[in-house]
């Protein structure tokens, strides 16, 4: 069986199996709970080299279930409190839970548990993609740009936190709930913004965060309790964005801009499901930050070609978006939207209003597009020193090619 193969089952069953666990065992004894479904797939990995399963799906299930014995008996050197037998009403309670709709819940009771607002945001995206998607401690560092220390230190914290807290394993009820699944989609928004624009040097598309972050936000809108229209924007936008990811990058590695991706590449069945998804978020005359920016995407994708966007459509929901949500990148956004319309001056005025630094990691974005302002008013030089320092400034490798290409094509001959 392919390594790539094994891999993707043992992630996908990693969080499942972890979920159930904790529903068993409690969030007391995650730590233990996680080594030993970890160690459960290595075995499988060694012996199914030579003797792979006709059903690896059914065969990790059983192989989590009997795990369970395992860890009964680590937990009795520690608590004294474990039952000695799973032939009763504990072996009955533990194949239910084995059930698809318990694994289903037990998953959503963990990503409300990553996501609780006693942790910090950081610790909440590291713990959610190490507890529920089963990503190790070097993946997350190098997917957000972090070292593995500082990884293992928040994951650590942020067990610590839930246990002094105590922190109960459920979905919240009530008023707790819509404050709690605010956080929830904060942090499947921000793993989905690092798997399409990566902070890393050496890559620019991290596809698995995106998938991931997909996956997760699909499961809360399977759950009656949880979905609505909030949900099912932020899945729409998901869906729009994901839907280009195979045209963001070219042969040589540089970033393709709207203007020169190849609509061909882009995906039509998520963009139909993403405008399901934008037909039910819009059924309450209730809009948030997600609508609109799945509003922006949504556009660019009904334009048969870039010359034919509807830009006046995309600066109205820009103006929404910094409405409810006024920040760096909004304002940026605008002036953006303002170059391609032509209204110079006021992209101008826009830009000057901005300080790179409150753009972090993506003030190169200014320059960039303050190169493009010089470049339309036939300022070159001025253009070619923008570009300089936004080449300077960017430290992904796909951008700064995609620069250079830029800085070349303007140079004067």
């Amino acid at each position: 069986m392919e390594s790539k193969m094994i891999d993707h089952l043992f992630r996908h069953h990693y969080g499942k199996m972890v979920s159930v666990l904790t529903r068993i065992f409690g969030l007391a004894h995650l730590e233990t709970i996680q080594d030993a479904v970890q160690d459960t797939f290595l075995k499988a990995a060694l012996s199914w080299k030579n003797n792979p399963p006709e059903n690896p799906e059914a065969w990790l299930t059983k192989a989590a279930k009997n795990r369970v014995l395992d860890i009964f008996r680590k937990l009795q050197a520690e608590r004294k409190r474990v039952p000695e037998s799973t032939n009763g009403i504990e072996a009955i309670a533990i194949n239910e839970l084995f059930l698809d709709s318990e694994i289903a819940d037990s998953q959503l009771r963990m990503i409300f548990t990553a996501c609780h607002p006693s942790l910090a945001p950081t610790e909440r995206i590291a713990f959610s993609l190490k507890t529920i998607s089963g990503f190790s401690n070097k993946e997350i560092a190098s997917a957000i740009l972090t070292k593995e220390e500082t990884i293992r230190k928040r994951v650590s914290r942020a067990r610590k936190i839930i246990q002094q807290k105590n922190i109960s394993f459920q979905i919240p009820i009530g008023r707790k709930l819509p404050e709690r699944l605010e956080s929830v989609m904060e942090v499947l928004y921000l793993i989905f913004n690092e798997g399409f624009q990566s902070n890393r040097s050496d890559i620019l598309i991290r596809k698995e965060l995106c998938g991931e972050a997909l996956r997760l936000c699909k499961m809360l809108l399977l759950n009656k309790k949880l979905r609505s229209p909030k949900v099912y924007a932020l899945f729409a936008l998901m869906c729009f964005h994901a839907a280009r990811l195979d045209s963001k990058i070219d042969a040589e590695g540089a970033v393709v801009d709207l203007m020169h991706q190849d609509r061909n590449l882009w995906h039509f069945p998520l963009i139909r499901m993403g405008n399901d998804a934008m037909s039910k978020a819009v059924e309450e005359n209730v809009y948030s930050s997600y609508h609109y920016e799945a509003a922006i995407a949504a556009e660019h994708l009904k334009a048969r070609s870039f010359e034919r966007t509807d830009w006046d459509k995309i600066l109205l929901w820009c103006e929404r978006l910094y409405e409810i949500q006024p920040s760096a990148f909004a304002r940026l956004q605008l002036a953006s939207v303002q170059l391609q319309r032509n209204e110079l001056e006021t992209a101008n005025q826009i830009l000057r209003g901005l300080d790179p630094s409150d753009l972090g990691q993506r003030g190169y974005l200014y320059y960039g597009f303050l190169a493009e302002y010089y470049r339309k008013q036939d300022e070159i030089p001025k253009a070619l020193a923008c570009l300089d320092l936004a080449i300077l400034s960017v430290s992904n490798q796909s951008e700064k090619k995609y620069l250079e290409k830029k800085k070349q094509s303007i140079q004067p001959t």
